[in-house]
């Protein structure tokens, strides 16, 4: 089991929803991160990004049932990720989970799983 399976039980459903939700309001306002989704309407995005953060943090196991592995790196492979796109990337997520009232512990558990995650997608220097 990775130590990120317990969010889903401490945070439950609804406050991943409200990340999500707030972590999208953040994109839309973005010009830099707003460029990654063609689309515009973000709700299918949001809705991918939903399930998935509901699977990684031990909630049921839709994406996957729906979309297949994760595969996160190759998902992401067609836009150049760099260091300053990680970081407008973090800050959105950062800021949505500001917005929640979480435990300081499962919080911080949070930040450092997005922190993993993002840092793990660069591809581009």
């Amino acid at each position: 089991m990775n130590p990120f399976q317990s969010i889903y039980e401490a945070v439950g459903e609804e406050n991943i929803r409200k990340l999500v939700e707030g972590f999208y309001k953040e994109v839309a306002k973005n010009e830099e991160l707003r460029k990654l989704y063609p689309e515009q309407d973000l709700k299918p995005a949001e809705r991918r990004l939903f399930l998935f953060l509901l699977q990684v943090f031990g909630g049921p196991q839709t994406y996957s049932e729906e979309r297949g592995h994760p595969r996160l790196r190759m998902r992401h492979f067609q836009w150049q990720i760099d260091g300053k796109m990680r970081n407008h990337w973090l800050n959105a997520m950062m800021s949505s989970i500001d917005q929640l009232q979480l435990e300081p512990e499962v919080r911080e558990l949070m930040m450092n799983y997005f922190i993993k995650v993002a840092n793990h997608m660069i591809n581009h220097e």
